[in-house]
């Protein structure tokens, strides 16, 4: 029998938290979302809510935590080759950019790291964000090789952080063209 807490249902219960805290989250941001709403979203109290993390910043931190893990497994999963073994350096850049542009195609992932980079005024916060970066770091390094491909990665995914928020490919106008490269 498993240990309370760690029962099949638990761990979906927990899935189901950190999915609606990402989606809840990225519509309002840490500041604007109340444990209340991420609580009503899973069907559950929001006294049980705090049961499992003992306040908004907590559950904000564990749900940066939760991303960071799956953008690595992201990443890794649609990486041709971890390591970049065999890859030409813009070929391997090329192919992580597709991994992360399949990853953020679901907004609610960008929207939500944007506004986590907007609350790294809250200490778990904070700490949290920094590690979702070094484990970035760590992942485009392996997948890429090298500090300066790991910079052209980060530079390149702002820019499509900024594209893919704004909705640029739908827009015909020169500046858009010129951030979109079309």
């Amino acid at each position: 029998m498993p240990a309370a807490g760690t029962s099949t249902k638990s761990d979906e219960r927990r899935r189901a938290i950190m999915a609606a805290a990402v989606d809840c989250f990225a519509q309002k941001g840490f500041y604007g979302t109340t444990t209340h709403e991420i609580a009503e979203w899973v069907g559950i109290s929001q006294p049980y809510l705090y049961r499992l993390y003992p306040n908004k910043e907590a559950l904000f931190a564990a749900a940066v935590d939760h991303v960071s893990v799956v953008m690595t497994e992201t990443l890794l999963a649609h990486s041709p080759a971890s390591g970049g073994a065999g890859l030409a350096p813009e070929a391997a850049l090329d192919a992580a950019r597709g991994a992360y542009a399949a990853l953020v195609a679901d907004r609610s992932i960008l929207r939500f790291l944007m506004h986590a980079n907007c609350a790294v005024g809250e200490p778990l916060v904070a700490q949290a964000v920094r590690r979702c970066y070094a484990k970035q770091v760590d992942t485009v390094r392996q997948l890429l090789g090298d500090d300066d491909a790991v910079r052209r990665w980060f530079g390149a995914g702002m820019l499509d952080n900024v594209v893919a928020v704004l909705g640029l490919a739908d827009i015909d106008e020169p500046w858009a063209r010129v951030l979109t490269a079309r």
